[in-house]
């Protein structure tokens, strides 16, 4: 988000700014048009703590996540910045461009794909949607799209058959390319999400990324769905979640010590204290059907008989 709002503050306020970053991402910023390399020690240069305080409002305010950092910086700098693109701004170096997919290297050929994310971080158990729905999702489609799992080695990331498996294999950036490379993106609210509609489409392939999300009642829709992606939400659905977003953090207590175990920040209406009923409510047919959508309206395809049998032989091997 932030990536996004460093865009549009020079786009809104040309040449007024000259700006740099510090945060625990530094490969999303390569390339960045709006980074110029300072130094900390710069003379009258100023520090901004970025921060998106408008979230706290997400439920009543009717925009989008990318609002956030924008309004703060104007509220600090007395900007008049807004979201020129509903989409973050990842930038890719034309060798990155051109580069091929590391998929397309352990396969021996150039395969479309989808990026399957089936887990996320122990802080928010909330947003996980079950391994064995993601397994029917992959079944259904075997013979016919390959998906590429990935994910953190030090989050919750459960094993599905019939993918190629790069948990815990991609740095950062790689997986920026992995998505660039990619024909749609399969996930709960995560990151994965958020680069399907940063990441740059490769020129031969949709230009809105196909993009599926398994969402539930944590966050409202207008604050994080992005233009062509199918946010599978219940906002509206249950008590709990009936005003909006209920932004609860876990379905029950993990005992690491975290604030998110106090009762404030646990699901209230949980299946047996680990599914939130607004995930549950979520089937792999209401998935399915979304990836089929995308593939029955040409923004993705099916993969033929020769590519479905050059992955059998690479999985064989």
């Amino acid at each position: 988000m932030l990536t996004g709002a460093l865009r549009d503050l020079h786009r809104c306020h040309p040449g007024e700014f000259i700006t740099d970053v510090r945060t625990p991402f530094p490969d999303l910023w390569l390339h960045h048009p709006g980074v110029t390399r300072l130094h900390d020690d710069t003379p009258d240069a100023e520090w901004i703590d970025a921060a998106y305080p408008l979230v706290m409002e997400s439920n009543r305010f009717p925009g989008h996540f990318l609002h956030g950092f924008c309004s703060h910086l104007n509220s600090i700098l007395g900007t008049q910045i807004r979201p020129t693109e509903c989409r973050g701004e990842i930038v890719l170096s034309q060798e990155e461009r051109q580069r091929p997919p590391v998929v397309s290297e352990i396969l021996g050929h150039d395969i479309p794909y989808w990026v399957l994310v089936a887990g996320g971080k122990y802080d928010l158990t909330v947003k996980w949607w079950p391994q064995t729905r993601f397994q029917e999702v992959v079944d259904h489609f075997t013979g016919r799209l390959l998906f590429v799992q990935t994910g953190g080695a030090e989050d919750f990331h459960p094993s599905v058959r019939g993918v190629l498996n790069l948990v815990g294999q991609t740095t950062l950036r790689q997986l920026v390319h992995l998505i660039h490379h990619s024909s749609g993106v399969l996930c709960p609210v995560t990151a994965a999400m958020h680069f399907a509609a940063a990441v740059p489409t490769r020129y031969d392939r949709h230009p809105l990324r196909p993009c599926v999300v398994v969402a539930g009642g944590r966050e409202p829709p207008h604050w994080e769905a992005y233009p062509g992606h199918q946010f599978i939400h219940t906002v509206g659905m249950l008590p709990c979640c009936g005003a909006g977003g209920c932004w609860k953090a876990r379905t029950s207590p993990t005992g690491d010590g975290s604030p998110f175990d106090h009762p404030h920040y646990l699901c209230e209406r949980s299946v047996e204290g680990k599914l939130p009923r607004c995930m549950e409510m979520i089937s792999s047919t209401d998935v399915i059907r979304r990836i089929e959508g995308f593939i029955d309206g040409g923004a993705s395809r099916y993969l033929d008989q020769e590519e479905w049998s050059r992955v059998q032989i690479a999985f064989n091997n």
